[in-house]
């Protein structure tokens, strides 16, 4: 696949996506969106690919909306290519990030420079986020007369807490990376030359024991038991996976590589062998 504003190269069995405008600070558009959105689809399709990083080309990683409009940036107004509903205007970073909550395979995040705005919002979906030592992260949109995007006001509470989500939203600072190591918003800093290269090692680590459906099934039991309102909820489901897996070639596999002390070799595809239950919730995209 080609595309104008992003990146795609394998490494083994994962994909390294990079987000490619850097004379603009990989500042975000519309083309964008679209393109990162058409990446995850061939992503996860693939099934020789495990798991996705995302980094920046340049010195930042990614300096929030383009605003190459100036004033009516956020105008709807002047917005020609915006996804409409009956009665409101889809957020093209909700809309990203959206996809990337319905992904099945591990995303970590190798945030290289500054990330602002829909820079900082668009990497809260990441099971893991990492960061160089140059990373600055800014929830800046009430500083820019506007409201947090990227479903950002539903992931940022659930990963650094409802005060603290509060404080960046609300004052917009700029926070380095050692503050965003404080507060969970990633899990590690790292030098700027080591940052991917740390990020594969991460990634290959999360997938190179595990069957690829089990950690699909598992990677959306998570994400999804935020909107459960009761343990029973969770039961059900773990319930319904557990059946499914336990009869799986997969699970047969597992067990008899565990007792002959040698690697799986799990054959199940997320193309082709998803358990009939799978999904089980509602998408309100779909």
């Amino acid at each position: 696949m080609t595309f104008k504003t992003i990146t795609i190269e394998q490494h083994e069995n994962l994909a390294v996506l990079l987000l490619n405008r850097p004379e603009k600070l990989n500042a975000f558009t519309f083309l964008m969106m679209e393109e990162l959105i058409s990446a995850f689809d061939a992503i996860e399709a693939d099934d020789n690919l495990k798991a996705v990083i995302i980094s920046g080309a340049g010195r930042a990683f990614c300096a929030g909306a383009d605003l190459s409009s100036g004033k009516d940036t956020f105008n709807p107004s002047f917005d020609n290519f915006a996804v409409k509903e009956d009665d409101f205007r889809r957020d093209s970073g909700g809309i990203l990030t959206l996809r990337m909550y319905r992904f099945l395979k591990p995303i970590i995040f190798a945030c290289n420079g500054p990330a602002v705005g829909i820079g900082a919002s668009m990497q809260l979906p990441g099971d893991i986020r990492i960061a160089s030592e140059d990373a600055r992260f800014g929830f800046v949109f009430n500083n820019r007369g506007i409201v947090p995007d990227a479903c950002s006001s539903w992931f940022l509470p659930k990963i650094v807490g409802i005060s603290k989500a509060l404080d960046l939203t609300f004052s917009g600072r700029i926070i380095e990376a050692q503050e965003a190591l404080d507060i969970s918003l990633i899990s590690s800093i790292h030098k700027p030359e080591n940052l991917v290269e740390d990020a594969i090692k991460i990634a290959l680590e999360l997938v190179k024991k595990s069957a690829p459906i089990s950690i699909a099934i598992t990677r959306q039991m998570l994400w999804r038991s935020f909107g459960q309102t009761d343990p029973y909820d969770a039961h059900v489901i773990e319930s319904k996976a557990i059946d499914s897996r336990g009869a799986s070639d997969d699970a047969r596999e597992g067990v008899n590589s565990f007792l002959e002390k040698r690697p799986a070799k799990f054959k199940n595809l997320i193309s082709s062998d998803m358990p009939d239950f799978f999904p089980w919730w509602d998408d309100k995209e779909e």
